[in-house]
């Protein structure tokens, strides 16, 4: 009889271990986390809907301030301007050269951030570029 109840006991307090387990994993982040799109299914998608900002690095910085940014799970690309705004009115813009392009565009009172829709960045390069309203000026990041 001894032998039952240990046995119950032992296995009573298995089963809450692993049930507290799973209650305290349930809102737990993982280390990793499934895509939401890859490469061509990206194509115009908001990023920040996605999960591909979580590991976005930003590759260069165009001399008007507009960042190539680009996710490595995704294979995504798009444009980014978080901070100078230049106090008039401007269009930010990725390339790919998939002949892919998005742009968004930035008016003169905006405070940031702002950033373009995803393009497919596998097997192919893109760039990010700025092109000011008043002037016509216009600077592009380096290819990546």
């Amino acid at each position: 009889m001894r032998v039952t109840t240990r046995r119950i006991a032992s296995a009573g307090a298995t089963m809450a271990i692993a049930v507290t387990g799973l209650l305290l994993g349930a809102g737990a982040t993982p280390a990793f986390a499934a895509t939401s799109c890859y490469a061509s299914s990206c194509s115009g998608l908001n990023p920040a809907n996605t999960t591909c900002a979580s590991d976005a690095r930003t590759i260069d910085t165009s001399v008007l301030g507009v960042e190539l940014r680009y996710s490595p799970s995704c294979r995504a690309a798009w444009a980014r301007r978080s901070a100078g705004m230049n106090g008039i009115g401007d269009t930010i813009s990725i390339h790919s050269t998939g002949r892919e392009v998005r742009s968004v565009y930035v008016p003169s009172n905006a405070s940031g951030p702002f950033y373009t829709a995803m393009v497919n960045d596998a097997n192919v390069q893109s760039y990010a570029c700025d092109e000011e309203d008043n002037n016509g000026g216009r600077a592009c990041s380096t290819q990546y």
